[in-house]
């Protein structure tokens, strides 16, 4: 039996393993943060048309990311305890997504990082 796969995966995979190797850790963490917004855009749009295949793989990714994200947060930082806050509620809602799907809370999510990655961005010198 034939396996399917998704060509668009594929290549998202190979963009990523090429964007991980040599980044730096600012670089890494704009990395995370684009998979959970794309992620979850990804699964919000998988469960709109019923693919629930595909809206499973989006989550494990999004939850992969947050993840990430997490380990690479620095306790001492004082930001450190509200990202791991922010990070942790929006792993949960992604895991919970799996039962019971809420494209609401999960499109506020993805805005949040948007807006996030956005801000960071705009803060990093040229």
């Amino acid at each position: 039996m034939l396996h399917r796969r998704d060509p668009g995966e594929a290549y998202r995979r190979v963009d990523f393993d090429a964007r991980v190797t040599g980044a730096t850790s600012s670089q890494l963490v704009d990395l995370c943060l684009e998979q959970v917004a794309g992620s979850l855009g990804r699964a919000i749009y998988a469960n709109a048309h019923a693919d629930n295949a595909a809206k499973s793989a989006a989550l494990t990714r999004a939850v992969a990311a947050l993840t990430a994200l997490q380990l690479g947060v620095d306790q001492d930082h004082p930001t450190g305890k509200a990202l791991n806050q922010l990070y942790q509620s929006a792993r949960v809602a992604a895991l919970d997504s799996v039962l019971r799907f809420e494209a609401e809370k999960l499109a506020t999510i993805r805005q949040d990082f948007i807006d996030i990655r956005a801000a960071m961005l705009g803060a990093v010198p040229a």
